[in-house]
C-alpha cells in the first residue's frame, strides 16, 4: 500500500483518487506529528464491508471457506443463468 504525505494528497487531490478508485489500491495518507488515515474507494469499501458483515458469522465464515477451497480444489460447477 502506497503512502503520501497530507500535502502531497491536498495538492493532488482528484488525481490522488482518480488512482485509488482505478487501481482498486488504497493509499495512505500521513501527518506530521499526527494519525494517518487511508484513502479507499467507496466500491472498495462497500464491498469490504461485505465482506466483514459475511465473516463475521462464524458459521457463515466456515461455509464460505469450504466454498471457497472446494472452487480452488476444481470441484466447481458451471450453470447457466436462467432468465425471466
Amino acid at each position: 500500500m502506497k503512502a503520501i504525505t497530507y500535502t502531497h494528497a491536498r495538492q493532488n487531490l482528484a488525481k490522488t483518487m482518480d488512482e485509488v478508485i482505478d487501481n482498486h489500491d488504497p493509499i495512505i495518507i500521513t501527518r506530521n506529528n499526527d494519525r494517518a488515515v487511508v484513502m479507499m474507494s467507496l466500491e472498495d469499501f462497500n464491498a469490504w464491508q461485505e465482506t466483514a458483515y459475511l465473516m463475521s458469522n462464524p458459521a457463515n465464515a466456515r461455509r464460505l471457506m469450504r466454498s471457497i477451497e472446494s472452487l480452488e480444489q476444481g470441484k466447481g460447477r458451471v450453470r447457466e443463468l436462467l432468465e425471466e
